[in-house]
């Protein structure tokens, strides 16, 4: 016997007066709402309602338990309520996981636009480097990849980007711009820290042609294993890098940084953000995908525009 089912038919005969009206307003039979009344009284040991071809009456100890199954009742429907609330509504807490590189020029540039549009969201974002990030702890997490990504999560694409190579305009007024590829050994060159031989290789090539790379012995005057620091000396001037067009969006649209080499690049990379689950995303969770994806491909756009009208 299905009690919570039986107690809420039970609730309805009361409330409707009569099996055959409860049966009409729940959408079961008659004798479906009969039976799980009479097994309900029998699983009790009691009689709960007097019956009569007139009319339909409670007992005292019907009496009894229908107040106490209205109070547990109401306690079910409200606790239903508030959990469904975590789902469906645009308030609560959201959970973020990203490595410093996309908390920096990712997520942090769009947040004061989102709370603005969502002030009951509470972000919590957790910034730090590791191969393998617990995406089972957060609600979104954050990852970047290259074309070869196909790990076993629940992702979604945020944006496929380029990378592509940067300088400041301070640094090419100094030193002038690279004409092709092989000007870059004759510039200063700030390199991501690579697997063991291959810092000083740098493959580029053009998108329309990916079956014909050049790759180049760079002798870098600057190595890291941190994106952000290699960023922050291309903006102070110290050399070329190469980024992927997302991050760096928002500096080509100010001028900040200038595309060199266009339409040369260095990669292909993705950003996807990964979910613990496919099932019961809350809408909190939902809406900040929409924003982080409208918003980041709506920067690299823009910064597509600023290059092309730089270059004309």
């Amino acid at each position: 016997m299905d009690r919570l089912l039986s107690m809420r038919v039970f609730a309805r005969v009361v409330d409707e007066g009569g099996f055959a009206a409860a049966a009409r307003a729940l959408d079961m039979s008659p004798p479906v709402v009969t039976r799980l009344v009479v097994d309900l009284e029998e699983h009790l040991g009691t009689r709960l309602l007097q019956r009569t071809t007139r009319r339909l009456s409670l007992t005292e100890a019907g009496q009894i338990y229908l107040n106490r199954v209205r109070n547990i009742l109401q306690d079910i429907d409200e606790a239903d309520a508030v959990t469904s609330s975590h789902t469906t509504e645009l308030a609560g807490l959201l959970r973020l996981h990203a490595p410093p590189v996309l908390a920096s020029y990712v997520i942090a540039p769009l947040l004061a636009d989102f709370r603005q549009r969502y002030p009951k969201i509470l972000l919590e974002i957790e910034v730090e480097s590791v191969r393998d990030p617990p995406i089972e702890d957060f609600d979104i997490t954050l990852l970047g990849a290259d074309e070869n990504f196909d790990a076993d999560v629940v992702a979604r694409k945020v944006i496929d980007s380029e990378a592509i190579l940067v300088a400041s305009p301070a640094y090419l007024n100094r030193h002038g711009h690279p004409m092709t590829p092989q000007d870059l050994t004759q510039h200063h060159c700030l390199r991501l820290k690579q697997p063991q031989g291959r810092t000083r290789l740098w493959r580029v090539w053009c998108p329309e042609q990916p079956e014909n790379p050049i790759e180049l012995d760079i002798q870098p005057v600057l190595l890291a294993n941190h994106t952000d620091t290699l960023l922050r000396a291309t903006l102070d001037g110290a050399g070329i890098t190469s980024v992927s067009m997302d991050l760096v969006a928002p500096y080509l649209g100010r001028g900040e940084l200038v595309r060199v080499l266009a339409p040369w690049i260095t990669g292909r990379l993705t950003m996807y953000a990964a979910l613990p689950s496919r099932k019961f995303i809350p809408q909190r969770t939902r809406v900040f995908l929409d924003f982080l994806i409208e918003q980041t491909r709506l920067q690299t756009a823009k910064a597509l525009n600023a290059c092309a009208a730089a270059q004309t």
